[in-house]
């Protein structure tokens, strides 16, 4: 304990040489006041931003909220209704996002969308939420174990249906005529993947033995510039990969956040065929979800461009 205590002695020496402890506090206290001064403007600010929002949602949404108000639907619709009209309205404002072939979603029925899985999915929020609203469809979604860890999210996914999955829990599903959507990068491509747009699926063939199990065709699903809204930082992933591997807890740090321009591209349905094994499913669907990103993405993509994708006038497919 003396030896401790020695340390953490040696260590305010070193400190209090190099910073004017009394100093510091004095220059806190003084500023103190003036940010305080700066700060409280902006409150009022992000005060006037949320009453638009909440404005904006109702006049989008509100024929969507009156009717689940009026009509006696379980517990939960009402609340899914009003957080899956935030999110539309979030997409469409900052991102202004974008659905393109939504008519190769069935009206009704099963269908399994696989889908490229960016930094953070927040397009496949954002067109959850579009779905819901405009076709009265949940779209059961596949979700990473590690995300019950985090507080509040077994709230968010019991109502909103995300469970860890397995093919027979994801082949019950499909057989009750839900939606239900699967990456298989999972986390891995999520972590690991870059603006080069690649699938990092790792022989993964779970997604088509539920297919196959279920009967149900399946439907490929990509958002351009996913990537450049949220990226990872590129230095020591051989480390990241190492750390993933043995804890399966993604540790990469992401950084962005950028208002590039969202637009989700729904493919055309591959149904299902008795003959194919799951490998040769899973060939076949990757094969389909890489002409999606190869005919609608910039590649290697670009965070400026994608900025540049806001302003409405016709620009070259690349």
């Amino acid at each position: 304990m003396d030896f401790v205590n020695g340390y953490l002695d040696a260590a305010v020496r070193f400190v209090e040489g190099y910073i004017d402890l009394d100093y510091s506090l004095w220059l806190w206290r003084l500023l103190t006041p003036l940010i305080i001064t700066f700060l409280l403007p902006l409150v009022f600010v992000a005060l006037i931003y949320i009453s638009f929002i909440t404005l904006f949602v109702y006049k989008l949404h509100r024929q969507v909220i009156l009717q689940a108000l009026i009509s006696e639907p379980n517990f939960w619709d009402i609340g899914r209704k009003v957080v899956a009209a935030i999110w539309d309205a979030h997409g469409r404002i900052y991102h202004g996002y974008e659905v393109t072939g939504m008519e190769n979603l069935p009206e009704s029925g099963p269908a399994l969308i696989v889908f490229y899985h960016g930094a953070i999915p927040i397009d496949m929020y954002y067109f959850l939420a579009r779905v819901y609203l405009q076709r009265n469809r949940l779209v059961y979604t596949v979700g990473d174990r590690f995300l019950w860890k985090v507080p509040g999210w077994g709230l968010i996914s019991d109502v909103f249906k995300v469970s860890p999955g397995t093919v027979q829990s994801c082949a019950t599903i499909l057989k009750e005529g839900h939606l239900l959507a699967i990456s298989p990068g999972g986390v891995y491509e999520a972590q690991f993947g870059n603006h080069n747009y690649e699938l990092l699926w790792r022989n993964r063939v779970g997604f088509a033995k539920v297919a196959i199990e279920a009967k149900v065709p399946i439907i490929p699903f990509f958002t351009q510039n996913v990537r450049e809204g949220f990226r990872q930082i590129d230095f020591w992933s051989w480390l990241f990969v190492k750390i993933y591997n043995a804890t399966r807890i993604p540790v990469r740090p992401i950084y962005g956040g950028f208002p590039v321009k969202f637009r989700t591209y729904v493919g055309k349905a591959i149904e299902f065929d008795e003959s194919l094994t799951p490998e040769q499913l899973t060939e076949k669907v990757a094969l389909q979800l890489e002409e999606l990103i190869n005919k609608h993405q910039r590649i290697p993509g670009s965070i400026l461009k994608a900025l540049l994708d806001r302003i409405p006038f016709k620009r070259k497919s690349n």
